[in-house]
């Protein structure tokens, strides 16, 4: 019999993108009921999938790798509780199952006895007999066994493994895996969740919880009032799912315009050299004072050094939105640039208190599902490292591509990076163009795509200099791609 699973689960199991399997609903090639599809259907469609090689399992092997024991109770296995709780949903569930068959089970006997009576009566009617043998027939067939469908199979290891959370009104779904709590999950698969503190004083992250149950992992501060409680009502940070399906009821911020400008004082954590003219700042803010942001997006850092007064400077933040704590930024060589000539002379140091307003900036991934394209040029790949990882997170768009334009002798002092990318992902792929005049490098980036990309209906990320905006945004256009797939930030 085929098993029902939503997208997301489905792309779990098979252990492909999510966007993939969207593209293919679109395109017709797997159908959908009710927002569900068919584990016949997946199959169909992927006769020689390796359900071995599945997201799931290859964590596991990961983890197995690494150091068994402990990393994975920490990492894939929920607390004793919530384990115990989704086993006992899930023998519930057997138990009824078991209960109902056997109702149905013996119903089948009982008719299939007073039919053989009546034929007994009645040897000359053909209708009964017919009747008779095809309760016999139909009954031998369902007993009979069948081959196992593994993708129900996975499923169900899945669902003690790892909960499936929904969110209401948006219809976003995340997993919740090992220790996780319910806003950390959350952040990890990309929604632009409501949240401050983190650590249940604030109450920002409260939810209500629709279906299902959650059990708590920290103690909180914040109090709910009783008529809250009632309906359901819950905070995020200090609570996970119990059992292996939830579904929430939230807010999430539809765009920029939602996140609030906030002010935080962090500390430096590192000063790391990426490359002779490029350094990475790390950031850190304090537990309990987060910044919420946008992948994508600017701050503006303020720090005051003993004899030098105060400066400031804006710069993209280089980090996912899913670490909020730790933000990092990728500073070039720049005697105009009072920062990094400070950063460059080592006056900045660990340790030291920077200020951090904002976040700032309407460069953010649109919603869809259509190919990524990213460009960048030199420095300008700090927010587009940011968008690629959240667009990983949210797992839904089929193909994501990076072009990246050096004009100085270490402008891809991350090329690490997209290697990394590119080797572990069957849907990342990227090409590094050097060239110290912007413009020519521009043009050599569009016809780069034009090369790649045969299909021009993708969403297009450009980040760096005005020159190469410009230059780019007009090669695009030209070749026939619609002005509102463009996006851009000049820095």
């Amino acid at each position: 019999m085929s098993h029902q699973l939503s997208v997301w689960r489905a792309a779990q199991l098979l252990g492909v993108a999510r966007g993939v399997l969207q593209q293919q609903v679109r395109n017709g090639a797997l159908a959908l009921n009710d927002g569900l599809v068919s584990t016949d259907a997946l199959l169909q469609l992927y006769p020689d999938a390796q359900l071995e090689a599945s997201g799931l399992l290859e964590r596991v092997a990961q983890i197995r790798d690494e150091a068994f024991g402990r990393r994975v109770r920490e990492r894939m296995l929920p607390s004793q509780e919530v384990l115990a709780q989704r086993l006992f949903a899930q023998s519930q569930e057997l138990a009824d199952v078991r209960k109902h068959l056997q109702r149905y089970h013996a119903l089948v006997i009982a008719l299939q006895k007073r039919t053989r009576e009546l034929v007994a009566e009645r040897p000359g009617d053909a209708a009964w007999r017919e009747l008779e043998q095809q309760l016999t027939q139909g009954l031998a067939q369902a007993l009979a066994t069948e081959s196992v469908d593994m993708l129900e199979v996975m499923d169900d290891m899945l669902k003690i493994m790892t909960a499936q959370v929904t969110v209401r009104p948006s219809g976003h779904q995340f997993s919740v895996e090992g220790h996780a709590n319910l806003l950390q999950s959350g952040l990890h698969s990309g929604l632009r969740l409501n949240y401050g503190c983190g650590n249940g004083s604030c109450g920002m992250c409260k939810v209500r919880v629709i279906s299902g149950e959650v059990v708590k992992t920290q103690h909180f501060d914040y109090p709910l009032s009783e008529a809250e409680k009632a309906q359901g009502y819950t905070l995020m940070c200090c609570h996970t799912a119990a059992s292996s399906e939830l579904t929430l009821e939230m807010l999430e911020a539809s765009g920029p315009q939602d996140i609030p400008e906030q002010q935080i004082v962090a500390q430096v954590r590192a000063v790391s050299e990426l490359a002779p003219d490029t350094r990475l700042l790390h950031l850190q803010t304090p537990r309990t004072h987060r910044l919420r942001f946008l992948a994508g997006q600017l701050v503006l850092l303020g720090w005051t050094l003993p004899g030098r007064g105060d400066a400031h400077t804006t710069y993209p933040i280089a980090s996912c939105p899913c670490d909020d704590r730790n933000l990092l930024f990728f500073i070039a060589r720049d005697e105009s640039d009072e920062l990094a000539r400070h950063l460059f002379a080592g006056d900045i140091q660990p340790g030291v208190a920077v200020t951090v307003l904002g976040p700032t900036g309407e460069f953010v991934l649109a919603d869809g599902h259509r190919p990524l394209v990213f460009a960048a040029c030199d420095a300008g790949f700090a927010p587009i490292k940011s968008l690629i990882e959240h667009a990983l997170s949210l797992d839904v768009a089929p193909v994501l591509s990076l072009f990246w334009l050096a004009t100085r002798s270490d402008g891809h002092f991350s090329s690490n990076q997209c290697r990394a990318w590119s080797e572990a992902l069957d849907q990342f792929e990227y090409e590094l163009v050097s060239h110290a005049d912007v413009t020519v490098g521009a043009r050599q980036i569009a016809q780069a795509m034009r090369a790649d990309l045969f299909d021009i209906d993708c969403d297009f990320y450009l980040a760096g200099p005005s020159e190469f905006i410009s230059t780019l945004h007009d090669e695009l256009r030209a070749a026939g791609v619609a002005a509102a797939q463009i996006f851009t930030q000049v820095l």
